[in-house]
């Protein structure tokens, strides 16, 4: 990651309104030169609409933001110049091939003519497609697709790259692949926000903003977040019937929360709470259970606890 000083993406007080509905309020977002920033949130939660106003697409109700230099609200056609951006849907054209898609939006954002050969050879390769330009890219599997776009989206080499849910539906192996170009972008000076709802993938972004009821409820690195308080002490345990177990253990007295995560449970305590008397809770009503461990908080249990709690808590953290 880079810091050239003035930040690549700067949005303060972001606000987008529809009707009586706020869907963005007041976001502040700060996004320096080679940053990789990921944007985690629920559906609804206001990623796409916060990146679609970075986009110069939707004009913000009130607040502001500048990408790249420009006011998103006053020169949205210049923002859209020096952007690169992947919208949730598959964006390229299925009855083309994979050149003609290339060629197409090289013409779409004006790159030189003496340039677009080289540039169209250098997508092919960076999606790992070379041998087969002449394919019809309904034919491509997804990861393949989603390399392309990403390979349309920075043909005219924007400094900055909006990329939302660039990874949905697509198999691990060929998320992983995805994310490698990502930090080669970065690396290469691109400043890059990324929203998804892979909790993995927010590991390998340099900073995370948490975004629930259209507002930045946390940000920070990964390990940062990771340590930040959850107001208890976080127990693991395995039993033999998780949603029976869920609900006996929320009605505890002394469990701040508690949660799935795969075929155990994990339990948020309060200090005052012997973890052993979890299992025997459970046992008394005919649930199996494991001995209580306690463990790190991950990614996943403080975004669980960020945004199931209300605003007064999280402050309170």
């Amino acid at each position: 990651m880079t810091d050239s000083g003035s930040p690549a993406v700067l949005a303060q007080g972001l606000t987008k309104r529809f009707g009586a509905f706020t869907a963005v309020d007041h976001v502040d977002l700060s996004i320096v030169k080679g940053e990789i920033v990921g944007f985690i949130g629920p559906n609804g939660a206001g990623k796409s609409t916060t990146i679609r106003m970075l986009c110069g697409l939707l004009r913000p109700s009130s607040g502001s933001a500048r990408v790249a230099g420009f006011d998103v609200a006053v020169h949205p056609e210049t923002v859209r110049e020096h952007i690169g951006y992947m919208s949730q849907k598959f964006s390229l054209y299925g009855d083309l091939t994979v050149r003609e898609n290339l060629r197409f939006f090289g013409g779409l954002y004006h790159v030189p003519r003496h340039e677009i050969e080289e540039r169209i050879h250098a997508a092919v390769g960076m999606a790992g497609l070379s041998g087969r330009e002449d394919a019809l890219v309904r034919t491509l599997a997804g990861g393949w697709k989603q390399r392309l776009a990403l390979g349309c989206a920075i043909l005219h080499r924007p400094p900055v790259l909006f990329l939302d849910e660039p990874t949905s539906g697509v198999e691990p192996e060929a998320r992983r692949k995805f994310w490698d170009l990502i930090h080669e972008l970065a690396s290469g000076g691109a400043t890059i926000l990324v929203s998804t709802h892979y909790m993995d993938e927010a590991e390998y972004c340099n900073r995370i903003a948490l975004i629930d009821g259209g507002r930045i409820i946390a940000m920070g690195s990964p390990g940062e977040l990771r340590q930040r308080r959850l107001g208890g002490t976080l127990y693991e345990l395995e039993c033999s019937a998780l949603g029976k177990g869920l609900e006996a253990l929320r009605q505890a007295p002394g469990v701040i929360d508690a949660a799935i995560f795969g075929d155990g449970l994990h339990v948020l305590l309060q200090a005052t709470v012997v973890p052993s008397d979890l299992q025997a809770l459970l046992l008394r009503l005919g649930i199996k259970a494991g001995t209580p461990h306690q463990i790190t908080p991950s990614l996943e249990d403080v975004f669980v606890q960020l945004v199931a709690r209300p605003p007064a808590a999280q402050v309170a953290a």
